[in-house]
């Protein structure tokens, strides 16, 4: 599906490391080179017409990304350098302001240690606590867990929309009733469900989300930070500079721009900003709900592979997205990555930014393969007849 757009491809690998990143069509490389090309300039800093032109293109792909997940408008879309920044942004530019001592922040045991770390901080800075909501025994997110969850301390919930190991779908307009009912703020971490599904931030209710555009076939150093306006005007800039000022003078006063330019501190990341722009519109034309379907059959159909080999464990076997994670019973996660490797076969292997999960699957390291619709059949059964001859694994990576 596509596999024409994708040059990378033609090298004859196999590339299973989607959660990790995506390989890039050709219209966006295109999109990049013409930047640099035809209308290099800065955003926003010259009154020129390729500056023009870039000044242009830059809030086109703002305006593009607001409809892309439907946000409200314009100025609650802030360009950062992906989904690690705009979770810094949430947690230090707002929450540290927003929290006291003593509130609870809801997180779990299998989010990424950019929806974890900046919360431990937080925990340790200014005294708030930090809860997990308890995993189900598909370790699965339940409305009824969270609820459990909940006190009357409770002011975050912060979860993976889908997260990066076990690969679960949280009910997040569930959870949002859930919390708003409750006086809670919901921040929602899309790095892995943006390419794969539509995310309406209105219909679910999301207060603040981040993802990033290297995750959704674009370049990498480019995300998003979307937030509800009268909560991102709360934002305060982890970043003083250029561009996010409108006026200061010698003796201190300084008076900053409208939100999203004062969060926007800095030259920005214009080639990833107008790659990101191709990017959508790529995703645009294919469908999501199309890929969403291609990408559960292929999920299917490897699961049902990998069920055949008695010699492999799969962690998530029940889980409807795009992620599987496995390991050869006895075998290191990356001596089969080096493994696989000799067949140019490309997954992920390790914690994958989750150390904190190895409390739940009893072992710290696994075999991810996360898929995407340039993936096909052909490629699953490649990768099964490779792994029905891993008895030989020690004679091939020694």
């Amino acid at each position: 599906m596509h596999r024409e757009d994708f040059k990378l491809l033609d090298s004859n690998i196999i590339y299973f490391d989607n959660g990790a990143t995506t390989l890039k069509p050709t219209c966006v490389r295109d999109a990049i080179i013409k930047y640099y090309d035809e209308y290099t300039a800065n955003a926003h800093r010259g009154d020129y017409t390729i500056s023009n032109i870039v000044d242009s293109m830059y809030e086109e792909t703002r305006e593009k990304t607001k409809n892309f997940i439907n946000a409200k408008e314009t100025s609650e879309i802030v360009f950062t350098s992906g989904t690690t920044n705009s979770m810094n942004m949430i947690v230090f530019g707002f929450f540290k302001n927003y929290l006291k001592e003593g509130d609870e922040v809801l997180i779990t045991l299998s989010e990424h240690a950019s929806n974890i770390i900046p919360w431990f901080v937080l925990q340790k800075d200014i005294g708030i606590k930090v809860k997990y909501i308890a995993l189900n025994n598909e370790n699965k997110v339940t409305i009824e867990n969270v609820k459990e969850a909940i006190s009357d301390r409770t002011k975050v919930i912060s979860l993976a929309h889908i997260t990066n190991v076990i690969g679960d779908e949280r009910p997040i307009k569930e959870i949002s009733q859930l919390a708003h009912n409750n006086n809670i703020l919901l921040v929602v971490d899309a790095a892995q469900s943006i390419a794969h599904k539509e995310i309406d931030v209105q219909d679910l209710d999301i207060d603040f989300m981040a993802f990033s555009g290297h995750k959704m076939y674009g370049p990498t150093g480019i995300g998003i930070l979307y937030g509800k306006f009268e909560l991102l005007d709360q934002m305060l800039p982890l970043n003083y500079g250029g561009g996010m000022n409108a006026l200061f003078t010698k003796d201190g006063y300084v008076e900053l721009r409208e939100i999203p330019t004062r969060l926007e501190g800095g030259t920005p990341n214009i080639e990833g900003v107008l790659g990101l722009n191709a990017a959508l519109s790529y995703l645009e034309e294919i469908g999501l709900d199309k890929i969403n379907a291609y990408e559960k059959e292929l999920k299917n159909y490897l699961i049902a592979r990998l069920e055949k080999l008695d010699f492999i464990e799969i962690y998530n076997k029940n889980i409807e997205t795009n992620i599987v994670t496995f390991n050869i019973k006895g075998v290191f996660a990356q001596d089969t990555a080096i493994y696989l490797d000799k067949y140019h076969i490309c997954v992920r292997a390790g914690n994958h930014c989750a150390k904190i999960l190895n409390s739940v699957f009893n072992t710290s390291n696994t075999v991810r393969i996360s898929l995407s619709f340039y993936n096909s059949k052909e490629e699953i059964d490649l990768l099964i007849n490779v792994l029905k001859n891993s008895e030989n694994i020690w004679k091939e990576i020694l």
